[in-house]
């Protein structure tokens, strides 16, 4: 069963600004979120100021939470690594 995916306008905006080589990987990566939200090589973030999971794809970090409850991946931000935890 397969969860269902939503963008957050940040994520969108991220997405949209994204190297048109970087986007197909995380396309592909974000499509295999809503089959596997838990993939190998995910982290948990913890801390005051980031929240959920967090995958890479190369430079990037996709971050996200999950509602297992709702099956649902909200994705909040789609960085490069040194600004991915920033608010």
């Amino acid at each position: 069963m397969t969860y269902a995916l939503r963008l957050s306008s940040a994520a969108e905006i991220d997405l949209d600004r994204l190297p048109s080589d970087v986007l197909r990987r995380v396309d592909a990566k974000l499509m295999a979120l809503k089959r596997d939200p838990r993939p190998r090589g995910v982290s948990k973030l913890e801390g005051r100021q980031v929240q959920g999971w967090r995958v890479r794809v190369g430079d990037y970090r996709i971050l996200y939470t999950i509602d297992d409850e709702a099956r649902i991946v909200s994705v909040y931000r789609i960085s490069p690594r040194g600004s991915a935890y920033k608010k």
